[in-house]
Parts: structure tokens; C-alpha cells; sequence
């Protein structure tokens, strides 16, 4: 069930260049528990497609089963959307980008719904590297049908009712950057001035760009045993780097020491703009960036930030060689170009 929001608002809100708000980029009302860190996340992708002006038909909203996948409703209602079955959304999403190269893919799906039911169709999304951003709302438990242990829950935490975790958990950047994803971050739904350049950074790079976003539950998994909570995430979090995003038309400003910045430049031309808090960590290398996520978990830390990007990627269609033309854009006569063609065909292999 939604509830749709007023269109009332203050007359002098900031346009973007399409002369549109952030108001037109919301959605309908959230009916997720209050406090949920699944809408703090719609508004930095709220946050983040306005200040890109991104032209909201051209994005594609695709989810699977999970509270985190009822949150796409609550921001875009002027996007394309397709909730799929439980775990499929990787599946669908590759149909609909092989029909429509063209549309801005955003995936956003649950912990249960990737790193159990959908583990196969994950790792073979990331591994065909398509053109897409994919974010998982990372809580540790399966919210929707009360709180039962996920996948990615660590060994030894509790559920709410008590029981321990017997299983070592599944970490989704590990498996994302042993697959071959072209851009790996994760970060904290209560960290909004990290989380919205990650997202458009993901949002502007072509290839796969995968997201890890710590979202704790408020209801089922907010204990004091738990390793998801708030608290204990607060605790224990810990920045690879200081993202910044700037946009290509816009006038570049720093206030850090240059000595500390990286500047990335992405496809569309606009411009990564990295802090390194460790000078040790080197976002080109995922060997490394593998090492330091396991480092960092070994002392109980949670390492967020932008953990590895390569800046000239292949994504699924240049691989493959697809037609430059969506085939949704394609006459029936140059999909079926009739018996002749195939004719052709025949002979060539006779």
C-alpha cells in the first residue's frame, strides 16, 4: 500500500537544469517502519538524481522481494518501475537493459533478497557486467517476515529472540570485487554526506557499479547484541576515503590539502573526487581493496567509502557487440527480416 504525497511546495525551492525540484523527484509516502534507514536511502537517491538532472523517464527502477524493495516507491514516481519475484531482480534488469541499453538502470534490493535466494543471479549480473547501479540495504535479517538471520549477518551475532548465529557471513563487496564489478563502495544509510556522492558516482559510471549500504533495522535487528544495530555500527565504522562528486559543468571547489585528493575522471566527465584518509589504500586495486575489507573486519570495523573503481571498464553490450540501437527502437522488419535472410544464413554454413 502507498500513499501519495502532496504537490504543495515552497515556491522557491532550487531547480536543477531541467528546471525540475527534489520535489519532483520524490515518491509516495514511505509506509516503512518509522526510523527505517531504507528512506534515508531514497533520499540520497533523491538527493543525488536531482542534483545530477537526471530526466526521471529515463530511469528504470527494479527490485525484487524485502522491505528494501518496496523503497523505490517511495522516491521517482516519474521513473519506470517492475518489482520482479523474490531474488530475480538481476534476471529481469538484464531483459529490460538488453531490450533498452538506453534507460538508467537502478537496482535495489535486500540482503536476504541478494545474498540468499538471488546469490546465483548476483553473482552472474556482477560477473556479465552489466550496465547498471545495484544496491543492497544491508541489515543482517529478513525484515519483511520478522526479523530471521541473513545471510550476511556476522558469526556469532543474535537475532531478537536471542539465538545465536552458527554461520560466517557472506560479505557482498567481497564477492562483487572477486566477480569483476567496475565500481565497489559501501557505506551507511545514516551517512548521507558520504552515501549521495557514492550514488552519483555509481550513477555516472558505466559498467557495473555495486553498492553496499548498512541500513539497520529498527524493529527486528536495533539490539544490543546485534552487529547491525546503530549503535554498534556507529561504533565501529570506519572511512576508506572522503568521496566528493563534482559535477562536470560545475566550478570545481575543494577546502581539503590537494596533497590528499585523487581526481577520477568518469565517462560522462564528471569528476571523482577521492580524500584518502589511509595513504596506503589504492581504489585501482581490488586485490587490495579485498585485503582491506578482511583486514578491517578482523577488528570488528566496518570500512566504507569508495573501495575500488576501474575508470575505463567494459560493460555487457561492448563485450558482446550488441546493435548501438536499443531493440526497442528497432522496426519489425530489422528484427524478422524475413525467410530470405535466413536463407542466407543457411547456405553460409553449408
Amino acid at each position: 500500500m502507498s500513499f501519495q504525497k502532496s504537490k504543495f511546495h515552497h515556491p522557491r525551492l532550487p531547480l536543477n537544469e531541467l528546471g525540475l525540484s527534489y520535489r519532483d523527484y520524490e515518491g509516495s509516502l514511505s509506509t516503512l517502519c518509522a526510523g527505517c534507514g531504507h528512506d534515508a536511502i531514497s533520499a540520497a537517491v533523491i538527493q543525488a538524481c536531482h542534483e545530477l538532472s537526471i530526466p526521471p523517464h529515463r530511469v528504470a527502477k527494479m527490485s525484487g522481494i524485502g522491505c528494501s524493495s518496496k523503497a523505490p516507491n517511495y522516491f521517482m514516481n516519474r521513473a519506470h518501475g517492475f518489482n520482479t519475484v523474490h531474488g530475480r531482480m538481476p534476471s529481469v534488469t538484464t531483459g529490460a537493459n538488453m531490450a533498452n541499453r538506453e534507460l538508467i538502470y537502478i537496482g535495489m534490493s535486500g540482503d536476504g533478497d541478494t545474498a540468499s535466494i538471488g546469490l546465483g543471479q548476483f553473482a552472474h549480473v556482477v560477473r556479465r557486467r552489466l550496465n547498471m547501479l545495484y544496491m543492497v540495504a544491508n541489515n543482517g535479517v529478513y525484515g519483511l517476515t520478522k526479523g530471521q538471520t541473513a545471510a550476511t549477518a556476522d558469526l556469532g551475532s543474535h537475532s531478537k529472540s536471542g539465538e545465536a548465529n552458527l554461520f560466517a557471513d557472506i560479505d557482498l563487496c567481497v564477492m562483487a570485487l572477486q566477480l569483476g564489478a567496475s565500481m565497489v563502495g559501501r557505506s551507511f544509510s545514516g551517512d548521507k554526506k558520504q552515501l549521495v556522492p557514492l550514488i552519483k558516482a555509481a550513477l555516472s559510471h558505466r559498467g557495473f557499479a555495486f553498492l553496499d549500504i548498512i541500513s539497520p533495522c529498527v524493529t527486528f535487528n536495533n539490539h544490543a547484541t546485534s552487529t547491525r544495530s546503530y549503535d554498534y555500527v556507529h561504533e565501529h565504522i570506519k572511512a576508506a576515503g572522503v568521496v566528493d562528486f563534482v559535477p562536470a559543468r560545475t566550478e570545481i571547489v575543494s577546502k581539503f590539502d590537494n596533497q590528499k585528493l585523487e581526481d577520477i575522471c568518469l565517462h560522462d566527465g564528471s569528476i571523482l573526487r577521492i580524500r584518502r584518509t589511509d595513504d596506503d589504500y589504492d581504489t585501482h586495486d581490488s586485490r587490495k581493496a579485498v585485503a582491506a575489507i578482511e583486514e578491517h573486519k578482523a577488528k570488528g570495523e566496518i570500512l566504507t567509502g569508495l573501495l575500488y573503481i576501474d575508470p575505463t571498464p567494459q560493460e555487457y553490450h561492448e563485450m558482446a557487440g550488441t546493435s548501438a540501437t536499443p531493440l526497442s527502437r528497432l522496426s519489425q522488419e530489422d528484427l524478422c527480416p524475413g525467410s530470405r535472410v535466413l536463407a542466407n544464413i543457411n547456405a553460409s554454413f553449408r
